[in-house]
């Protein structure tokens, strides 16, 4: 086990170093925050304001003078200040040559300008090295501690030195920077703050789109082909009942469809006989979105389980049942037991617990505190292998469901199935597929394939005859 050297981890700040000046223009919520929080990490800190005097509410410690006074204070300055403001910076050009500027602001909508603010910046000054960072942390974010938001702080910039400093400062701060490269990268990061769940739209629109559509499907099986026919209503089932069919619907396919496109993208790898052709663009998203998917998968089987849960204090339940409690009292005639039916009860029952088990499992393993506790070769066994048997188990346990009335006519009601037949269509098919790719000579040749041969390559025909090139 390697010691740590004691040298390494200062456990007191020397006070006794002169303090780094930094200049701040602005004095607005965000630059206040950034200042006192600077400020208690030790940073000499100036404002630069329009109206010096009439700035309030800046922490204390802090010197506020107007912006070419500031400016000469020291050699990085961060500007807390709107794109639409800057145009004051050039009659700064000369105090602000060869000094570091930080840009923090943000747009309104994303791509608003044609370029982004940061290079916006450094063609009004271009004798200064500008450098994109602090603008995906919040001021509440500063306030309340790093603990309490997000760490990461994207930084980027041409020079490099420029941008060492920044994150050296960065660091002191308490918040983690990452390094994304050159000003070019400054456009993505301003963008960064603006999304809204942009990984999250697909899976969502997806389930919402499957939902309406299996809600739909048991309203016309349960409700209106009863009031049809038999003139029942059977509206009071659209609470409980359709819902407990509909969300273990859904919990089923979209996670069939988390393994789907790993599938897919396995039998492009084979016709096409190589890995470095790119996917198409829909495929390379859903890969991207299967994260999601998983896990708005495991909320429907949540509330599934609930859903499940409430049955037995259902009205309709208990006067059911007493109905037929009654019926076989006066009767004096009760029903036979049957093993099988048991057996499959108990099946269905035992494989649903598992399932859910291993579908919770899933996704606790996908959390990020979680997941970067393990290697990579454990996330993809949980993932992977224990993913495929969660499919199985799941698929089992609606296949069990629908015993002996799977696939009789009688369940028909206007030709169409139950709609745990319909939920079984993909992962059905996902496994099946799963199961042929998965055979040694297939397996062989793909396994062979994701590690760089190709089928018409030169190189892979002169490796196979032992004449490779190293």
């Amino acid at each position: 086990m390697e010691k740590t050297s004691t040298d390494a981890l200062p456990l007191t700040v020397d006070f006794s170093e002169e303090q780094e000046t930094v200049c701040i223009f602005g004095t607005g919520d965000f630059g206040r925050s950034l200042g006192l929080k600077m400020l208690q990490c030790g940073y000499s800190i100036v404002f630069g304001s329009r109206n010096p005097r009439m700035s309030s509410l800046l922490p204390s410690g802090a010197e506020v003078l107007s912006y070419s006074e500031a400016a000469q204070k020291s050699d990085i300055i961060i500007l807390t200040i709107h794109r639409e403001h800057y145009d004051f910076l050039t009659d700064l050009i000369e105090v602000l040559n060869e000094k570091i500027l930080v840009d923090v602001s943000n747009n309104l909508k994303i791509n608003q300008y044609s370029e982004s603010n940061a290079e916006y910046l450094a063609q009004l000054v271009p004798g200064a090295h500008v450098v994109k960072a602090f603008n995906t942390i919040s001021a509440w974010a500063l306030q309340s501690g790093a603990l309490d938001a997000s760490r990461q702080v994207f930084v980027c910039g041409n020079d490099s030195k420029a941008k060492q400093r920044v994150m050296d400062i960065v660091r002191s701060l308490g918040l983690t920077p990452l390094d994304q490269g050159s000003l070019m990268a400054a456009s993505a990061i301003e963008n960064y703050p603006l999304q809204l769940f942009p990984m999250w739209k697909f899976p969502f629109y997806l389930a919402a789109v499957l939902c309406v559509f299996f809600f739909l499907y048991c309203v016309i099986r349960e409700v209106i082909y009863p009031y049809v026919y038999e003139k029942k209503d059977s509206t009071f089932r659209m609470a409980i009942s359709i819902p407990n069919h509909v969300f273990p619907a859904m919990a089923l396919t979209l996670l069939a469809l988390v393994y789907l496109p790993g599938v897919i993208a396995a039998i492009l790898q084979l016709y096409r006989g190589t890995k470095y052709h790119r996917f198409p663009d829909w495929l390379d998203h859903w890969l991207l979105c299967r994260k999601q998917l998983g896990l708005v998968a495991l909320g429907f089987a949540f509330l599934h389980v609930l859903y499940t849960l409430v049955i037995p204090i259902r009205y309709y339940v208990r006067w059911r049942l007493g109905n037929v409690t009654a019926t076989q009292a006066i009767s004096k005639k009760g029903n036979s037991f049957s093993t099988s039916s048991a057996w499959l009860s108990d099946s269905y029952l035992a494989l649903g617990i598992l399932g859910f088990f291993l579908f919770v499992l899933l996704g606790i393993t996908s959390l990020p505190s979680v997941s970067n506790m393990v290697n990579w070769r454990e996330f993809r066994f949980v993932q992977s292998k224990l993913g495929y048997l969660t499919l199985i188990l799941c698929t089992a346990h609606t296949l069990i469901y629908g015993g002996k009335r799977f696939l009789s006519p009688s369940i028909l009601r206007w030709y169409l199935p139950s709609t745990y037949v319909l939920a079984l269509i993909i992962p059905c098919t996902v496994l099946v597929i799963k199961f042929i790719l998965i055979l040694p000579c297939i397996d062989k040749t793909l396994t062979r394939i994701r590690q760089g041969w190709e089928r018409n390559s030169k190189f892979s025909k002169s490796a196979l005859n032992g004449k490779a090139d190293f």
